[in-house]
Order: structure tokens, then sequence, then C-alpha cells
């Protein structure tokens, strides 16, 4: 809650709550209890607002219009995606000191002073509300590249923003989380790839399904074949390539900081780990990692990744 906005009703705070509480559920820890109580603030807040974002445009926003009416809209209207993303840009412009007062709905609340505190400017936030307004027009890629650039949109802001929070962004530090964020989201859409499809959307690209002869009916099959298998297994490489080229952040650090990082970065390692031993099947459901798997691959990361400065 922001001092000066007075006492939410409880149905907000158990709303609230319910929406920062899919932070368990996510490969990697969101904001660990090491860290310091500023840097876990600032962290759960963007959680908050990215976690939000992505409900809007999945669609998974909580029965009965209640986010709706909190951003000043009828509550039909949390069934018309774009208009709460277009009233959810809105929401964020008065973070940034919009001219038709403070922010309504309370996690964009809580989100106005990490942004007045770390003089976070609006460029990622607007970036992951336009990454869910291409999954409304977008359901298909046809490169990698396109693949890529959709992550762009939809996941590297939020390292930079990690990186905003604690003080640290440098250029190299920016590319090497982009490689991470990235790696992170492919990950997502290799676990994901069933649910994904039942969303009647696929982030595999058209290049490669056709590479190893793949059909959409193949994908939305119980379990999968070889050559599904075999084309699980090249994405699964393509983004352990990516979170190797991005592991060097994680020895650019220091203290805390180090170990949140690796966690990013273990947390991926152990998600594809587990598509692996699944045997690239991941038709079924998404192959999740262990506590203890995770533990071991941040264990691994911290072991290995180059120390600078």
């Amino acid at each position: 809650m922001t001092p000066g906005h007075g006492i939410r009703p409880l149905a907000d705070t158990v709303h609230v709550s319910a929406t920062l509480d899919k932070a368990a559920a996510e490969n990697f820890p969101v904001a660990p209890a090491f860290l310091p109580r500023a840097w876990r603030d600032g962290l759960t807040a963007v959680y908050g607002y990215a976690r939000l974002v992505d409900d809007i445009g999945d669609g998974d926003l909580a029965p009965g219009g209640h986010d709706a009416v909190l951003l000043g809209l009828d509550p039909a209207a949390v069934d018309d995606r774009l208009a709460m993303l277009d009233a959810f840009e809105a929401d964020l412009r008065r973070v940034f000191g919009g001219t038709d007062g403070p922010p309504r709905h309370p996690l964009l609340q809580a989100l106005q002073p990490v942004v007045r505190t770390h003089g976070l400017t609006p460029e990622p936030f607007l970036a992951l509300i336009e990454a869910n307004r291409q999954d409304q027009r977008v359901a298909r890629y046809e490169t990698y590249a396109d693949l890529v650039g959709y992550c762009e949109l939809s996941a590297n802001p939020v390292g930079r923003l990690v990186l905003s929070l604690t003080g640290t962004s440098t250029p190299e530090r920016i590319r090497r989380s982009d490689a991470v964020c990235t790696a992170l989201q492919i990950v997502e859409h290799v676990q994901d790839v069933a649910e994904d499809l039942g969303r009647d959307r696929i982030y595999l690209p058209a290049e490669d399904l056709r590479r190893f002869h793949v059909t959409e009916a193949q994908l939305a099959a119980p379990s999968a074949g070889a050559s599904v298998r075999s084309l699980i297994a090249f994405e699964t490489e393509r983004a352990r390539e990516l979170l190797n080229e991005g592991t060097p952040l994680v020895g650019s650090v220091h203290g805390r900081l180090r170990l949140l990082l690796a966690g990013f970065v273990g947390g991926g390692r152990a998600a594809l780990r587990a598509v692996t031993a699944a045997g690239f099947d991941v038709l079924p459901g998404p192959p999740k990692p262990t506590k203890s798997g995770l533990l071991r691959e941040v264990a691994a990361v911290l072991r290995t990744a180059p120390r600078k400065g």
C-alpha cells in the first residue's frame, strides 16, 4: 500500500497476494530472503507488475472482473485483453507522474515508490505491455530471429530492471543479461509447448518445425514422437548456449547479487536438465526441476562463473 492512499479493502489484499504467490512456480528465485530488504521489495514489485501484465495478456486474471474495476473499466472488460492492456498502460503512466492522479491498481501503487527510489524509466515496463499486445496479434513465429525479437520485449526488460534496481547496469552486463533472459524465455517456451498450443500459440520457430518435419498436429499429441523430441532437443541446446553466453554476468558482480544472478542462470539450467531427463517429451506437461537439482545447478554456476572486477 502506498502512503496517502488509505487502506485498501481486504479483497484487494487477497487479490494481490494471489498474483505474487505465483512466484513460487517460476524456474528461478524471484526475491530470495538473503537479499537486502530494499532489493526484495523492489524485485517483488517488479515481479508483481510483470506477472499481472502477463496474466492480462494470457487471460489468466481472477474471475469476477476485479482487475478491470481497479483499472477503471467495467468488469466485463476483463475479457477484452487489448482494452485491459490499454488501461494498464494508462495506470503505468500514473506511476511516472500522469496528470490524472495516482495509480489505481494496488500492484502499480506498490511499484511507484520503487520507481522513484531507483530512478527507473518507463521503457522496460512499456516493453512488457507491448509484448503482451503482440501476443494478441501474433500466434506463430516464422524464424528464430523473429522469436528473439519477441524476447527482447517479453523477457530482456526484466533483467535490465534487476540491474537498475541493484545499481549495477553497464553495457556489458546488459548484453549478458539479455542473453540470460532470452534463454530463460526460450526455456519456458520449451517447457510449455502444450499449454501454449492450448492458447493457440506456438513459440517454436516455424522454420525449425519444417526442419524436423514436425506438424502442429504432432505438437497436440499426448506424448512426443521422435521428430518432436529432436526438435525440443535442438531448442534446448539453443537455450543452453545462450545461458552459457550470459553466465559471465554472474562473475562480474559480488556478494548477494552474485548469488541472485546465479539463481537465475542455475534455474534455467536446472529446467533444461529436467527437460533432458524427460527425454525431451514436454507434451504431457512441463518437466520441472527438483529443489535439490536447482541448488546443484546454482552451486555449479557459482563455482564456474569467471570472476571479473
